[in-house]
């Protein structure tokens, strides 16, 4: 399938991106892992899994893309697959954003933590039904969803880092900071 063949080093890039970037997320936490903090499992399940979760899809979504597919159709039903359980995925968030008492979510979390990875996942569920219809269209709807998983990935994730640089280092007791 030659459509999806002129994408190769598109999907290389955001793949080899993405697979970096979930590498940096497990550092990140290994670092932030001995400081003394609020231990709430709620606020890494509704802030900080997402971001690997969407870096995975753009990984899945790149690794797959790059595959030799004979057809579009394959591809499509996985792309709608992925879209579909992402979009179940992003009221599973929502859920967990509400739930969790540390921190108090804003329109800018909103947009990030839902709203944009719901509009990436519902491009992908909606990929799938023009994949026969209009191949060409649908890999750059693909790749603008992948792409858009990946910013959102790397701006929560930036955002998770400089909460707990900024923010919980001041909250810490005075004892503690002199550590």
């Amino acid at each position: 399938m030659s459509e999806i063949t002129e994408w190769n080093s598109f999907y290389v890039i955001v793949g080899s991106a993405a697979g970096a970037l979930i590498g940096l997320q497990f550092v990140i936490m290994t670092l932030i892992a001995n400081r003394p903090a609020l231990r709430t499992p709620e606020a890494g399940a509704a802030f900080a899994t997402p971001s690997v979760v969407h870096f995975g899809v753009a990984l899945s979504l790149s690794a797959i893309a790059s595959a030799p597919w004979h057809s579009i159709s394959a591809v499509a039903v996985f792309w709608g697959s992925v879209g579909l359980g992402g979009i179940v995925y992003a009221v599973v968030v929502t859920r967990r954003l509400r739930a969790q008492t540390v921190y108090r979510p804003v329109f800018e979390d909103w947009s990030f933590h839902v709203l944009l990875p719901f509009a990436a996942y519902a491009m992908l569920a909606g990929s799938a039904c023009l994949a026969q219809s209009r191949a060409r269209a649908t890999l750059f709807v693909v790749g603008a969803a992948a792409l858009l998983l990946l910013f959102v990935g790397i701006h929560n994730a930036w955002d998770a880092v400089t909460y707990h640089v900024f923010i919980q280092r001041g909250e810490q007791p005075e004892d503690e900071r002199r550590r």
